[in-house]
């Protein structure tokens, strides 16, 4: 009784699939189920029934002369049919329906906070980079308002605002956007641009992007439609120079990104990447989704500093070559026309109208990575020794030290996990070892290997 009950919320919950050609029931008409869980569309019933008259089915007791309707007309449970033996189609391939009694979009002005709101709620997670929060803090508050906003009497649209953001590689930028998205509670897709090509070659194709947001908001076509998608790694789509074979994963795939950007129908498949499977496909509207271009652009800062260094390198007016060298904040310079020499086609740059530049993390940065965001590296550490009855104690030097190791290996935040786990090896291995440590601390003697890490024992 609680499997058919379950059964019956999952048929209310979800759209039957085809199990022969794999289309949901909103495209197919009403299905005809069948004995085992299968259900079958009227159109692959007809295929069969256009199929079986070239053969003798003058034995099958007037089974020639049924039509699609007779069919539906019949109890097919009546009949003592044993189950088939067949693979039901998995969840994730199955398609929520769409709640027609629904008169209220499922997010609405009330949930989503102000920008001030939002950018201090990044401020609890994500370091520095100030002017970058407060960019995207408007742009998604300004999305949002703009998919609930009805259309006056003038006729009055807002274009998307979707958001390129730059920055070297370590500077929080996928971090910003899963925190952000977090806060929101609205699905998230992040994919990697290295993997799109054109379509037809092998690789991702682009509305891979949008199957990997339906999959995230659980199928459901409505919430996708008001998701976050974050493309990382857009840099690496720019044109290829000087080359002879065709470039399926530079200018094709922005240029086949345009449609998604802008806002357009997408036929998707659900529950996988790839159209050449037996897998339902869906329609997704990415007019209300909002788009978060991500990249490093390595060599893009040559080209600002070349802009920069327009005067003469002669004479009492002329620029120093190296006068850009040590400018942390170059990337904020950043111009369309940089963007367009760098490789990326005018048509793309046109559809990511906010452009969020991050900075170089510096040494104070570093520093307060490690002990201020919620979820702070060295209070992982902290909580994970708590467990042990064991206080973990980094001194001010220590701290410098990690910062300044961080700062050399020139690879952002993410080289502060990597340091740290070297440290905290020999602790975490020796410390539960005598149940009589109270305390440890972390000196900058033990970070330079020379001495050992000051050990305060529990009063016996």
């Amino acid at each position: 009784m609680e499997d058919n009950k379950n059964d019956k919320d999952d048929n209310n919950k979800y759209e039957k699939i085809c199990y022969m050609c794999r289309r949901p029931e909103s495209k197919t008409g009403t299905m005809i189920s069948m004995p085992g869980g299968i259900d079958i569309c009227p159109d692959c019933i007809q295929k069969t029934f256009n199929s079986m008259q070239s053969m003798d089915i003058s034995k099958l007791s007037g089974m020639s002369k049924m039509n699609i309707d007779d069919i539906k007309n019949i109890d097919l449970n009546s009949f003592n049919i044993p189950n088939m033996n067949v693979n039901p189609i998995p969840e994730r391939a199955r398609v929520k329906k769409r709640d027609e009694k629904r008169t209220e979009p499922l997010f609405t002005m009330k949930d989503v906070p102000a920008p001030h709101v939002i950018k201090s709620m990044l401020d609890e997670y994500v370091i520095g980079q100030d002017q970058a929060k407060k960019i995207i803090s408007v742009a998604v508050y300004n999305h949002y308002k703009r998919i609930f906003l009805d259309k006056g009497k003038d006729g009055t649209r807002i274009e998307k605002s979707n958001i390129l953001m730059i920055g070297p590689t370590g500077s929080g930028k996928t971090y910003l956007v899963k925190t952000l998205a977090k806060l929101l509670n609205v699905p998230l897709a992040i994919a990697d641009a290295t993997s799109l090509t054109e379509a037809g070659y092998i690789g991702d194709d682009i509305e891979s992007v949008i199957s990997k947001l339906l999959l995230s908001a659980g199928n459901d076509v409505e919430r996708a439609e008001c998701g976050i998608v974050f493309i990382d790694e857009i840099d690496k789509i720019a044109k290829k120079k000087n080359t002879n074979s065709r470039d399926v994963s530079g200018e094709s795939v922005q240029q086949e990104l345009l449609k998604l950007l802008e806002g357009s129908k997408v036929e998707v498949p659900v529950g996988t990447n790839q159209k050449n499977v037996l897998a339902p496909m869906e329609t997704v509207n990415t007019d209300n989704i909002l788009f978060i271009c991500g990249g490093a652009f390595p060599a893009l800062d040559d080209i600002i500093k070349e802009r920069l260094r327009k005067n003469t390198s002669m004479g009492f007016n002329s620029d120093l070559k190296d006068k850009f060298d040590n400018d942390s904040n170059l990337y904020a310079k950043v111009t369309n026309e940089d963007i367009k020499k760098f490789g990326m086609i005018p048509e793309f740059i046109g559809r990511l109208p906010v452009i969020c530049t991050l900075s170089k993390l510096d040494k104070e940065a570093f520093k307060k990575i490690l002990i201020e965001p919620k979820n702070a590296i060295l209070k992982q550490y902290k909580k994970l020794l708590e467990l042990d009855e064991v206080e973990l104690i980094f001194d001010d030097d220590a701290m410098d030290y990690i910062a300044e190791l961080a700062m050399d290996k020139d690879t952002g935040a993410r080289a502060l996990r990597s340091i740290i786990e070297e440290f905290m090896l020999d602790i975490m291995y020796e410390t539960p070892k005598d149940k009589n440590i109270g305390k440890v601390i972390i000196t900058r003697d033990y970070l330079e290997h020379k001495g050992s890490p000051n050990i305060i024992f529990r009063n016996i």
